[in-house]
């Protein structure tokens, strides 16, 4: 499954569903659901300027969620990305570098972390364990699925 790594507070604003644009310098054709990555930065005077709490321990270095990329804004000029700044919650020095607002909805958080290490751009997230009899570990987050594979309406 594809997996986009966000730094924290973005990372839990995105799965929380507040922030429903996330701001990148590329382009991409995909569409459909992602995992959304925290990886170990955190953006600390971010939680400040949005006056956000920051948790003593913020998840990072796993996958806290998932969301799906429905459309790809692509931003002519600093007046358009203003204009969404309460979807997407960026500093405004970052303006003059974004040119793509990736659209997200849906987002469901995972009730427990995975640990993974992320990556640069969308990646694919290899969630087989194979040192446990090959079991998908996408099964074991997707609660909607498990319900399913276990029998249960």
């Amino acid at each position: 499954m594809k997996c986009l790594s966000v730094s924290q507070p973005f990372a839990d604003l995105i799965i929380s569903g507040k922030k429903t644009i996330e701001l990148r310098k590329w382009n991409t054709k995909f569409r459909g659901e992602i995992l959304i990555h925290s990886p170990q930065k955190i953006r600390t005077l971010d939680y400040a300027r949005l006056n956000i709490p920051q948790r003593e321990s913020p998840i990072v270095g796993a996958i806290i969620g998932k969301v799906t990329l429905y459309d790809v804004i692509v931003y002519e000029s600093v007046a358009q990305i203003k204009r969404d700044q309460k979807s997407h919650y960026a500093n405004k020095k970052f303006f003059e570098k974004i040119k793509y607002g990736f659209m997200l909805k849906n987002p469901k958080p995972f009730a427990a972390p995975i640990p993974y290490k992320g990556q640069l751009g969308l990646f694919d997230a290899n969630l087989v364990d194979t040192s446990s009899n090959d079991i998908i570990l996408g099964d074991i987050i997707d609660q909607e699925y498990r319900y399913r594979l276990v029998g249960h309406h």
